[in-house]
């Protein structure tokens, strides 16, 4: 069978992690398993269970409890279901999906579905983002309301733009030293104050212990993505090396049909959410 780990030993230190951060939420939870024609998949219900319901999808070689940590915010108001993403570390089926074509859209349809939903509020971030992108492409009518957060899959920037983070990742495999690994988030944080320590823990255990994805979810096309009519958020940030909003704006304008727009100023792939924003996010979804 292959295995997205190194080995099970990395496997058990992943979700070690896993498990620990799910501990610091300070939120009952519970996990749910679904079959999908793609493989079981995991998700943590958790939140406000008289709120509406909103299905969450995590960022690219991470976890849904790391992104459960930097998303608390979401918890007092909604009903959360915050999918494992197949094929990443977490607790989902190990199965790899092409990021280049509808699978990963074809696999958030029928997790909505496995759910018992018709239709959902969806939030996602970076890969997971680009995951809800394609989603929205293949089950339009699967999607209640939609927040793209730094989305991978609407326009990507150009791969050479990620060429700063392959020399000092080959130097942090060689050396294993902290530095390397710290320079090799920068491009993607700005700043070192954004890489708290929870970022760093999950990307540094990630890393060494997990296949790593670079390819990241392909751009929709067009004419698929308008036919969903759902209301969508999409927040870019102006200094986002993989997915900048110079590019994603503009183009989530052209290709979403009910599109607001919002620009992270002065802001990375990885930051802080002002409580303003978040408050935003709250009211569109609500």
């Amino acid at each position: 069978m292959n295995t997205i780990y190194n080995t099970p030993q990395g496997k058990q230190k992943i979700i070690a992690l896993y498990d620990g951060q799910l501990s610091r939420l300070n939120a009952p939870y519970q996990d749910i398993y679904i079959d999908t024609s793609f493989g079981k998949t995991h998700l943590i219900e958790t939140g406000n269970h008289g709120g509406p319901p909103l299905l969450v999808f995590h960022g690219g070689n991470a976890t849904t409890a790391y992104n459960l940590l930097a998303c608390r915010f979401l918890l007092d108001k909604f009903h959360i279901y915050a999918v494992d993403t197949i094929g990443h570390p977490g607790k989902s089926a190990e199965t790899t999906l092409s990021p280049n074509n509808y699978d990963y859209g074809k696999w958030g349809g029928e997790v909505i579905s496995g759910l018992g939903f018709q239709k959902m509020r969806c939030f996602g971030g970076s890969f997971g983002a680009g995951i809800l992108a394609k989603t929205m492409c293949v089950a339009p009518e699967k999607i209640e309301k939609a927040v793209l957060h730094v989305p991978s899959g609407i326009k990507n920037a150009p791969a050479i733009n990620l060429i700063s983070m392959a020399f000092p990742m080959m130097l942090y495999w060689v050396t294993h030293k902290q530095k390397w690994l710290i320079k090799t988030i920068l491009p993607m944080a700005v700043s070192q104050d954004n890489i708290d320590s929870d970022a760093f823990e999950t990307a540094k255990c990630s890393i060494d212990n997990a296949k790593i994805k670079a390819g990241m979810p392909s751009n929709v096309v067009p004419r698929d993505m308008r036919k969903c009519l759902a209301p969508t958020l999409v927040l870019a940030g102006e200094k986002d090396c993989m997915f900048p909003a110079k590019r994603v704006i503009p183009q989530a304008e052209k290709i979403i049909t009910n599109c607001t727009a919002y620009l992270l100023q002065g802001r990375g792939h990885m930051h802080r959410l002002t409580e303003t924003e978040e408050q935003m996010i709250l009211q569109f979804l609500m």
